[in-house]
């Protein structure tokens, strides 16, 4: 069974697939940027690394990459988690 969070609401270390992206949830420059990074759906995505400040940037490892996003950017992309529970 799979379930599906945003990418900031992803535990440490869980890997997952990319299942949807709200690219009007993010300025024209960080898409651009995440879609030229290879961000899109179906992508394998694991995040490493929250900042410890709330608002801060999370660390993720996007295919064999770790790109960092703000985490707003990061709310915009929902990933889906097997076997996790919500």
């Amino acid at each position: 069974m799979e379930t599906s969070f945003t990418l900031a609401q992803v535990p440490l270390n869980r890997a997952g697939t990319v299942s949807a992206i709200d690219w009007s949830g993010m300025a024209a420059p960080e898409a651009r940027r995440l879609r030229e990074l290879g961000l899109d759906l179906g992508v394998g995505v694991e995040v490493m690394h929250r900042a410890r400040l709330g608002g801060g940037p999370i660390a993720c490892r996007v295919g064999r990459m770790t790109v960092a996003m703000r985490r707003n950017v990061a709310a915009a992309i929902s990933v889906a988690l097997p076997g996790a529970a919500q």
